[in-house]
């Protein structure tokens, strides 16, 4: 497999001509818009077919919302480990709160393609807004606790969930040790049942970082009590930061340094997010507000304005500016040189696997990628 990187000058003709790979796999794998025009500094994955020599065993699992196309989930699920369906809320006596959507299909999809569908748990509210107080209500009373575990454990039979995520952020500092017991007491339940419990935890570059997002997670005690751990090492850039990569390599590193040194790798999922952003410039903070764009759009932006994709070598990542009603922009994305540079750190650092938030637009370079670096494995 070749990532080939768009020179001035070439055409989709050229380049299947050059490596002798059929033009329209070419186009069918780069997920290339007619006329197939191509934008300076793009990536395209050239696939012969062959794998690394070294792949290695992996686990792939993925985010997804009940409303996510069928088809995209078809190409997709061959190679995910597991289906993590986003999500469900509670009420602060343990009530379960389902998606508003039905779950059936998906559930059926994942065993269809031998993966592994998981219930993903989040503090939403039946008001329909995440809620990090419904956290504390509930962590600190044994009977919410019980009612709780005892409708997911219900649920888990019912729908055939054969894993449990929990996806808790913004947990208050005073609750850090109740949240570990919380999820001590979750975990023993779920594994008595045969159910696997993962939990996704804030990227974290030290024991004692400040912030809410970080205070109230123990990532030593939560790594060493669950099944499996998610680190969320992306959103460095967001919809209200100043204009900067959504995973920046450099940025990652610091979070998997920590997290290694507090749980075994071989329990840890690196996140990678599957969507860019595009920030209208000038920047001003506070005021500023980026649109979330998938990356094959933001490539054929690129293509649509002309202009030339650009790589930052410390972050890793592509990003471009083009001009639109008179107002400049700036977009940063994944492409399969950033999705690659990611891959390489589950060798580098004996990672269990990778977790993508979110899988709901088809990025094929993306399962292609996965396909030459890993082994996928599977329920």
């Amino acid at each position: 497999m070749e990532i080939y990187v768009v020179k001035k000058g070439d055409n989709i003709d050229s380049i299947a001509e050059e490596y002798g790979i059929p033009v329209q796999k070419i186009i069918t794998d780069n997920q290339l818009v007619y006329p197939y025009r191509l934008a300076v500094g793009q990536s395209l994955v050239l696939d012969n077919g062959e794998k690394r020599p070294d792949r290695r065993r992996a686990v792939i699992n993925g985010f997804a919302y009940p409303f996510i196309s069928r088809y995209v989930l078809r190409e997709s699920l061959p190679s995910m480990s597991g289906l993590a369906v986003f999500s469900y809320g509670f009420t602060p006596e343990g009530e379960v709160l389902p998606p508003a959507l039905a779950v059936e299909e998906l559930i059926a999809l994942a065993y269809e393609f031998s993966a592994q569908p998981i219930l993903t748990l989040t503090p939403l509210g039946a008001d329909g807004k995440f809620n990090n107080n419904l956290i504390s209500m509930v962590v600190n009373d044994e009977a919410a606790t019980e009612n709780l575990i005892n409708n997911l454990l219900s649920i888990m039979l019912e729908k055939g969930y054969q894993g449990l995520d929990i996806d808790f952020e913004y947990i208050k500092a005073e609750d850090r040790d109740t949240f570990v017991g919380f999820v001590r007491t979750v975990t023993e339940r779920m594994n008595e049942q045969g159910y696997t419990v993962s939990i996704d935890l804030a990227p974290k570059t030290s024991a004692n970082q400040t912030g809410v997002l970080y205070e109230g997670k123990d990532y030593p005690a939560l790594g060493a009590i669950t099944d499996s751990v998610l680190v969320m090492t992306y959103e460095w850039g967001y919809t209200y930061s100043e204009p900067m990569a959504v995973a920046p390599i450099n940025k990652v590193r610091q979070v998997l340094d920590y997290a290694v040194s507090e749980i075994p790798p071989e329990k840890i999922n690196m996140g990678i997010p599957n969507y860019g952003y595009d920030w209208p410039l000038p920047y001003e903070k506070g005021v500023t507000k980026a649109k979330t764009i998938g990356n094959v759009e933001a490539v054929q932006l690129a293509v649509n304005y002309g202009v030339e994709i650009q790589y930052d070598e410390v972050a890793k990542t592509p990003y471009f500016n083009y001009i639109s009603d008179g107002i400049r922009h700036e977009v940063w994305f994944e492409d399969a040189r950033s999705l690659q540079a990611k891959m390489e750190l589950v060798y580098e650092y004996g990672l269990r696997g990778i977790s993508f938030w979110q899988i709901m637009q088809l990025l094929r370079i993306n399962w292609l990628l996965i396909d030459y670096n890993f082994i996928v494995e599977k329920r």
